[in-house]
Order: structure tokens, then C-alpha cells, then sequence
């Protein structure tokens, strides 16, 4: 069971290991569903189509920044966890909480619902290719594919890695295969809406809160650039190796969107573009005649990995939260035989499908992108604390001091003039992160709760233990160590191993 668990724990870093790089692993996380969705949000928000190609290419110039700055901090603070670990060591429990709790409530079910919405989309917009498919129809057919996929997660580590690998030739496929056909639409003259008279046109002119919002659609598809910081531990020369896979593969990503985006305005008016359910099926249908079929059959294929992906991220960040105290325990549990993360994912999965009840797509995204951003910043803010702090702490990787202030600069820009255009949405983001104090208190800080309390977390673990057959896997003895002040030598690792 020790090895099985091990497994779970770094599942990402053994398909690293099997098949792929950094670089592959890296930009394949990003590629998702995003670039299907985003682009109508963008151009909806940005007003013309040459600002909406600004927005693409800006948006990878400010992951990349953040991307640096988090592969300083995974080296310094080799904990998994990502964002919550490195909060929560920098500034305390509560804050590392807030992050958990907006991660667990907005975040990871927020983006899986997303990306269970366009597969709903892509694969019934050629079964109602005149109208939007109905409400209930894709609530449905989204709730199935997220109640599939953990099941599948639940039920085998082994199968929802094969599902990922296999699923990964989707996205490439719809992708590479839009590029391809953009191009040859260019090279045989139909660059009109790409000239610059033309590009920059605009009925409207956007406000700066716009563009934020803009930019903010365009985040989501560049949601996944910290990914890295999960196999931090895993990766080998990582002060070499992570600065490399951030300077190839964001840049690539950055360049296959903004061509994309390219490939649709060169078939596609602004018009057709922000009235179409469905971009890439709209394209399809234009270009590919009777091969149009293979568009949503690809995006689908896409999205369908991506939900699996997201499942098991999130199931890695409950079990960090109960590991540290700030979740149930029961979420800290996994299958006794197949060494599955069954509550942690049962409590996504439900989250998720309450959310798939409530919202629509592109304020879903917005949710999203503003929440992300937020916890971006705020990390991002830690590391320069923490230089600060501890200017003689032992940091393997040490980006310029440019780059977290550029990308924090940015950042406050965007984050006020997005509050600015969009209170509501933006509002509610944060009164759904702040009612978290009150639970950090009630549930993580009052240690001298009432007998009767206990008891029924007790047993509510008893009965949660009982239904999902899991066990708490057994910590090897070792102490876990703070990052080490002195300047010759890495810090501690943390090591994780089950027995049955």
C-alpha cells in the first residue's frame, strides 16, 4: 500500500518520468479548454480583434513573470501544496486557510465546471446546430462526465493516468488542426480583419476596466503555469531545469494561442466570432465541410482530460489542507486497496456540480480569474516578504527583484479596475474567501472545543470511513523542517509514505 500511495503523491512527476519533459508537461497543463472559451470573452471585452491578439500576447508576458517567481519559491520552500504551502509558511495559518478555502469553494469546482460546460457545449452544438443547446440538457450532461471521471479517479490511479495521456492527443489535435487551417486561409488571402486598419477598428472604445476584464478571460486559459511547483521535489537539477522549462514552454503556449486566435479572425468576423456557442465547432463548420465533425469531437476529447486532470490537482490540495489541519481528516484518507483519494474527491466533485447549478460560463471564468489572480498576488507578495524577512535564507533559484514587483504592479492594476468594472462578481469572490476567518477560527484555531464537538467529528469520520473504505495513510518519522537559514545548504525535504 506504501508504494500505491506513493503513486497518488506524485503521480504528475511519474508521467514526467514515463514519457514527457518539463517543457511537454508544463505547456500541456496550460493547453486546455481554455483557448476554446476564452476567446469570445476576450473580444467581447477588449472591442476589437487586434486588442483582444494584444491581450493573448501580453497575458503570456505576465505568466511568465509569475512563473519565475514561483519557481523561486518552490525550490526555497520545497513543500507540496503549491500557492497554500507557500502562503501558509510565509504568513501564517489563517492566510494559507483563506487561499485553501477560496481553492476548495471558487477555485478547482468553479474551473471544473467550466471545462464540464464547454464539453457539455461542444458535444451537443452539432445536435442543435441553429440554437443553444438547452439549459437542462448541458447541466446534465456535465454533471455525467464529472460524475464519470471520479469514479474513474476513485476507482484506479492507473486508469486516470492512462485517460490523461490518451486525452492529451485531443487537444493537441483540435489545436494543430485550427492552425493549420488558419494559415492556409491567410496564405490564400483572407487576412482582412488581420490587416491593421481593419484590426483596430471599434464601434466602442474599451474602458480600462474592460481590458482588465479582458485579461482576466484570458487568464483562465493560461490557468496551469504554476503547475510545475507540485513536482518541484521531483524535478532533477531544478535550478537549472525549472528556468528552462518556464523560458520554452510558457512562450510556446503563448505563441500556439495568439495563432489560434489568429486562425479564427482569419475565417471568422468579430460578429459570427462573439455570437457563436461554440468557436472552434462554428469554425469547423465554415472551413472543414463535411470533415467539421472532427472539431467537436477533438475540443470534447480536450475537455474530457482536462476535467480528469483537474480531479486529481485538487484531490492533492485537500489532502495538503487535512495534512496540515486546516481540513477534515477524513480528506487526508485514501482507499485501503486501491489507494484512491475518495473523500477528497467526492467533496470536489459535489462542490462542482452545485456550482454547474448556478452559473453561466463567462461569469464562472471570471470568478475564476479574479480568485486565481488574487492568490497569485498575494504569493507572489510573500516571496518579497520573505526576502525581507530572511534576506540569508538558502534560495537555490533567485530571480531579479524586477520581476515580482513588475508582475505585483500589474497585478494591483488589474485586480482594481476589474473590481472596478465588475463589483458584483468580483465582490462575491471576496466575500466567499472572507468567510472563511470565521471557520479558520471556529474549526482550526479554537483548540479547547467542547467535548461534544469531537465526538461528532469522530464519529462523522467514522461513518465517512465506513462508507468510502478509506484508511489514513502512516507518515514516516520525520520531523519537517522550516527552510534553513544558512546559505550552503538546500533545505529539508518531506517525505510521505503508507503502509497497510
Amino acid at each position: 500500500m506504501g508504494h500505491c500511495f506513493r503513486a497518488f503523491l506524485s503521480q504528475q512527476a511519474i508521467l514526467c518520468s514515463r514519457q514527457i519533459t518539463l517543457v511537454s508537461l508544463c505547456s500541456g497543463n496550460i493547453i486546455g479548454s481554455g483557448i476554446f472559451i476564452s476567446p469570445k470573452g476576450v473580444l467581447e471585452h477588449s472591442g476589437s480583434v487586434g486588442v483582444a491578439l494584444v491581450v493573448w500576447s501580453l497575458g503570456g508576458c505576465i505568466a511568465t513573470l509569475g512563473s519565475l517567481c514561483y519557481a523561486e519559491l518552490g525550490v526555497t520552500i520545497p513543500k507540496s501544496g503549491g500557492d497554500y504551502s507557500y502562503v501558509t509558511e510565509i504568513f501564517g495559518g489563517l492566510m494559507g486557510f483563506l487561499l485553501l478555502w477560496s481553492a476548495v469553494l471558487i477555485m478547482y469546482p468553479t474551473t471544473l465546471a467550466v471545462i464540464a460546460l464547454t464539453f457539455s457545449s461542444y458535444v451537443l452544438q452539432p445536435v442543435f446546430p441553429n440554437c443553444v443547446p438547452p439549459y437542462m440538457a448541458m447541466r446534465m450532461l456535465s454533471a455525467a462526465c464529472v460524475l464519470l471521471l471520479t469514479w474513474v479517479n476513485c476507482s484506479s490511479v492507473r486508469m486516470a493516468t492512462r485517460i490523461q495521456d490518451i486525452f492529451t492527443l485531443g487537444k493537441l489535435m483540435a489545436l494543430g488542426l485550427i492552425i493549420m487551417v488558419g494559415l492556409v486561409q491567410i496564405f490564400n488571402g483572407n487576412y482582412g480583419a488581420l490587416t491593421p486598419q481593419m484590426a483596430f477598428s471599434m464601434d466602442r472604445t474599451p474602458s480600462v476596466g474592460q481590458i482588465a476584464l479582458a485579461f482576466l478571460q484570458a487568464s483562465f486559459a493560461f490557468s496551469g503555469w504554476n503547475f510545475l511547483n507540485y513536482v518541484t521535489e521531483e524535478v532533477i537539477d531544478p535550478r537549472r531545469n525549472l528556468p528552462r522549462a518556464i523560458y520554452i514552454s510558457i512562450p510556446l503556449v503563448t505563441f500556439v494561442y495568439t495563432l489560434t486566435n489568429i486562425a479564427y479572425f482569419s475565417s471568422m468576423s468579430p460578429d459570427e466570432l462573439l455570437s457563436s456557442n461554440a468557436v472552434a465547432v462554428t469554425f469547423g463548420e465554415k472551413l472543414l465541410g463535411m470533415f467539421s465533425v472532427v472539431m467537436p469531437i477533438s475540443v470534447a476529447l480536450s475537455t474530457f482530460g482536462g476535467i480528469n486532470g483537474y480531479l486529481f490537482t485538487s484531490s492533492r490540495l485537500c489532502f495538503s489542507g487535512a495534512r496540515e489541519g486546516h481540513l477534515p481528516s477524513l480528506l487526508a484518507m485514501i482507499h485501503y486497496q486501491n489507494c484512491t483519494p475518495i473523500p477528497a474527491l467526492l467533496v470536489c466533485c459535489t462542490a462542482t456540480i452545485v456550482i454547474l447549478c448556478i452559473g453561466e460560463t463567462h461569469n464562472l471564468i471570471n470568478y475564476v480569474s479574479f480568485i486565481n489572480y488574487l492568490s497569485y498576488g498575494v504569493t507572489i507578495a510573500g516571496l518579497l516578504y520573505c526576502r525581507w524577512k530572511k534576506p540569508n535564507l538558502y534560495r537555490p533559484i533567485k530571480v531579479n527583484l524586477l520581476v515580482p514587483v513588475c508582475y505585483l504592479m500589474f497585478w494591483a492594476l488589474l485586480l482594481g479596475f476589474s473590481l472596478y468594472s465588475e463589483p458584483v462578481v468580483c465582490g462575491v469572490g471576496l466575500v466567499i474567501m472572507l468567510t472563511g476567518v470565521p471557520v479558520y477560527f471556529l474549526g482550526v484555531h479554537w483548540k479547547e472545543k467542547p467535548m461534544c464537538i469531537y465526538n461528532f467529528t469522530e464519529r462523522a469520520t467514522y461513518v465517512g470511513q465506513a462508507l468510502c473504505f478509506v484508511v489514513f495513510p502512516q507518515l514516516d518519522p520525520i520531523e519537517i523542517n522550516s527552510p534553513s537559514e544558512k546559505t550552503g545548504r538546500s533545505p529539508g525535504r518531506t517525505s510521505l509514505s503508507a503502509t497497510s
